[in-house]
């Protein structure tokens, strides 16, 4: 059975070039019009390209012609419509960012794997933690933190030490990077429904980032973190390939 497939790559030359190759062999059709996105590139370019499905919800099937290529699949030229027809889904929910800088500007980004928060400047940042109203920490000292999705969970989560999570575990991480003070805390799992919120303590002095993935905002007070389950979706896995397979793998990789 036929597939109309738009083809998205990186800039990268090897990505390019499969590009090219690909559009020939299967055809190209705008992103409008195709039943299935195909993102070559790295995982860079499997984010951006899932990011443009929030409103289609197209499902994305990825091939690695990148460097990092935890959520591709290996590129084969050969069956490649075959392959989508067998391929496995797995359904991702993003997370929503609410951040609001210390000029009481509002910002609402979404985010696949991560929302993070980094300190700017030399000066650590000081932050006061609220899980669904309560406060469960009244002053981090840390260089950041985030809150990661199950797929999130095995990118900068786990650069961080943080847990590996399932893919439907429908949970959270909450990790710090490099907490100072308490040394001791190494973050937390939440509810995949939590409502987490970042206040700033000091921000004029201790400014703070915030990203959703990539997309950042400089400057803030204040950062509310919520799941947001009317913006699914679907990415693409050949057979035995699927992503929560990997993400077992991962925690048994040493």
């Amino acid at each position: 059975m036929s597939i109309k497939i738009s083809f998205t790559a990186s800039q990268r030359p090897e990505a390019q070039e499969a590009l090219q190759r690909l559009s020939r062999q299967y055809g190209q059709y705008s992103e409008e019009e195709a039943e299935v996105i195909v993102a070559l590139g790295g995982d860079g370019s499997m984010l951006n390209a899932m990011r443009r499905r929030f409103d289609d919800r197209k499902p994305v099937y990825g091939m690695n012609r990148g460097t990092v290529g935890f959520l591709m699949n290996d590129y084969v030229e050969d069956k490649l419509v075959e392959r989508l027809n067998r391929a496995e889904k797995a359904m991702l929910v993003p997370l929503r960012m609410v951040a609001t800088d210390v000029h009481g500007e509002h910002f609402e980004r979404l985010a696949i794997n991560e929302v993070s928060l980094f300190r700017e400047t030399a000066q650590s940042a000081k932050l006061r933690i609220r899980v669904d109203g309560n406060e469960r920490m009244s002053e981090l000292t840390c260089d950041g933190i985030m809150v990661a999705t199950p797929a999130g969970s095995t990118a900068y989560n786990l650069s961080a030490h943080g847990p590996i999570l399932p893919i439907g575990a429908n949970l959270l991480a909450l990790t710090p990077v490099s907490a100072f003070r308490p040394r001791r805390w190494r973050g937390a799992l939440l509810r995949h429904d939590a409502r987490v919120e970042f206040e700033i303590v000091e921000p004029n002095r201790r400014p703070v980032s915030a990203a959703a993935d990539n997309q950042e905002v400089r400057d803030i007070a204040k950062v509310i973190v919520t799941e947001d389950r009317s913006k699914p979706l679907t990415m693409l896995f050949d057979p035995g390939h699927a992503l929560d397979e990997r993400i077992l793998r991962e925690q048994f990789s040493f």
